[in-house]
């Protein structure tokens, strides 16, 4: 037998042993320890939740997410930096009655980081909310010097007091994205099981590429999580083979299924983990949290 045959590597299980259980990426089910205790916070690894394709889940995924990283101890900061403020509406912001918003961190005259930053009903979870004044800052931004680089200059005075800022970026590859990008530690591609999602994939790991290349070289990607499975479906399943065969571990072993609960958080203003605690959707996002903690902290 040879070195590299699948029984020498260990693919195989021994005489008389069960297979492993396998998951919905079609791995075995990964160990994943229990986030341990912080002995301090901070500085943030910030994650852009980013995908050009509207309708994915990145606004449902960055709150949940953001709700079971703070329900694991650590202290997260949510930014929304989508004018249309789906993510400062599902955690019961009244957006469009703010004053101050990112929109007024990124042009002058700049408001301070602290006058806009709002806490939720999670704690833990902390964010600086958006409404459609942000539509007008791509416009605004495109004549300033070093305008890739305003999103960062406005989270960098509170970078230190958290552990993960998680920026929820709208549905397109504009100044914006590039913006969250360019501040970005690493990327989390939400990503909806079918087939035209994957085909987007290209164009959006090669924006990933360049902006590593041009603007921000520590930006990598995190991971790529897939959203509105059914396992019942053979194009559900197809899908999953073919976007873990070409991205391998950068796909979570968390897999997001199709439920109701995640439109009733939206009008509750609340995160599944809150609203719903024992639903399969909760559990999936605490599980999602414990494999972005043992991925950024070695």
């Amino acid at each position: 037998m040879s070195a590299d045959s699948p029984k020498a590597a260990g693919q195989l299980p021994l005489e008389g042993t069960e297979p492993p259980e396998l998951g919905p990426t079609g791995r075995p089910y990964r160990d994943i320890p229990d986030p341990r205790p912080l002995d301090k916070h901070g500085p943030a690894k910030v994650i852009a939740v980013c995908n050009q394709k509207g309708g994915v889940g990145k606004t449902t995924s960055t709150i949940n997410l953001g709700a079971a990283l703070a329900e694991a101890g650590r202290r997260v900061l949510l930014v929304d930096l989508d004018p249309q403020g789906a993510l400062s509406a599902g955690l019961g912001v009244p957006h469009h009655e703010l004053d101050e918003t990112v929109h007024n961190l990124l042009v002058a005259p700049y408001a301070a980081t602290d006058d806009v930053l709002l806490r939720t009903r999670v704690d833990g979870l902390d964010l600086l909310p958006s409404n459609i004044d942000l539509s007008a800052a791509e416009i605004q931004l495109v004549s300033e010097v070093g305008r890739e680089q305003a999103l960062a200059r406005a989270l960098h005075p509170v970078a230190d007091r958290y552990d993960y800022i998680l920026i929820d970026c709208q549905p397109s590859l504009g100044l914006l994205t590039v913006n969250a990008l360019a501040c970005a530690d690493s990327v989390l591609i939400p990503m909806e099981c079918e087939y035209f999602s994957l085909r987007g994939l290209a164009l959006l790991t090669d924006t990933i590429e360049k902006v590593h290349d041009r603007l921000n070289p520590r930006l990598t990607l995190g991971g790529i999580l897939v959203t509105m499975f059914d396992a019942r479906t053979l194009h559900s399943r197809d899908v999953m083979a073919r976007v873990v065969e070409v991205f391998g571990d950068a796909v979570f072993d968390t897999v997001i299924s199709r439920t109701v609960r995640f439109p009733e958080t939206s009008v509750a203003g609340e995160p599944i983990t809150s609203w719903a605690p024992k639903s399969a959707g909760a559990v999936a996002y605490r599980n999602l949290a414990r494999e972005v903690i043992a991925r950024n902290e070695q």
